[in-house]
């Protein structure tokens, strides 16, 4: 752990920056079980904020695996120093002023509230997304053949079958994806995004 270190704060102010950037930075935090749509919910919402000239970016949980997090497993410790990291990743696009969209399992509520609890900090908007699809229905998806491999005990500590998913109580945004289809979730979005005054359409 480093100890002689010291935060060197800049010289432009957050007010300042999402003046001349046009834009206020926040992260959006898309959480729910393997299958539930997350990851094709933040694709297309990027690509719908980029083509309205919004800075955004997508941090998705197997990409960022294959780099940052390649160190880390799937033990509960583990999936929590991903989530602290996710965090902190999100926390400083935010910072810079753009929409950070993040899709992970994030399975457990205490990770999830630090996450929120970092963003806090900076005076950061954070938005809890539960992109909920009943467990029978994601695992009828089964985009990856991952529940396979759980059901036959090939993959440990698996969330919804082995490990458990703590379902969020207080999400600003809550998306039935086995009623709502792709487009109508980022609608659903847009329309809070809009509505809370952080992004204009």
């Amino acid at each position: 752990m480093a100890t002689n270190i010291t935060f060197h704060p800049g010289s432009v102010s957050a007010d300042e920056r999402a003046t001349l950037l046009s834009q206020r930075g926040l992260t959006l935090w898309l959480t729910g079980l393997s299958g539930s749509g997350k990851s094709t919910i933040a694709c297309a919402l990027e690509q719908h904020l980029l083509h309205l000239g919004k800075a955004a970016y997508r941090l998705d949980g197997d990409n960022v695996r294959f780099g940052l997090n390649k160190d880390l497993g799937f033990s509960p410790k583990d999936r929590e120093e991903n989530i602290r990291r996710i965090g902190e990743v999100a926390k400083l696009f935010a910072d810079a002023c753009v929409i950070a969209i993040t899709s992970f399992i994030s399975p457990y509520r205490a990770d999830r509230d630090l996450a929120r609890a970092l963003h806090a900090q900076g005076n950061l908007p954070f938005i809890e997304v539960y992109v909920d699809a009943p467990l029978a229905v994601a695992e009828e998806r089964d985009p990856k053949g991952l529940y396979k491999k759980a059901r036959k005990g090939e993959i440990p500590e698996f969330t919804g079958i082995s490990a458990p998913y703590e379902e969020p109580e207080g999400a600003e945004l809550h998306l039935r994806t086995d009623e709502l289809s792709v487009e109508g979730c980022v609608k659903k979005i847009m329309e809070y995004l809009a509505e809370k005054g952080y992004v204009k359409v």
